[in-house]
């Protein structure tokens, strides 16, 4: 594994906060497309994480 810098994991970070309130925002207008803003929520939490 590799460790990232500290100002990429707070993107990585910041784009999943943002990732998931669309999410949310997506659910409580009941968005059709919904699924499709679930990979970038997956992605971006697994890049903060530092786990890829």
């Amino acid at each position: 594994m590799t460790t990232r810098s500290r100002s990429q994991k707070a993107l990585y970070w910041l784009l999943f906060f943002i990732s998931t309130a669309l999410f949310i925002l997506a659910i409580a207008t009941r968005f059709e497309y919904l699924t499709l803003i679930l990979p970038f929520v997956c992605t971006f939490f697994v890049l903060a994480m530092d786990i890829i």
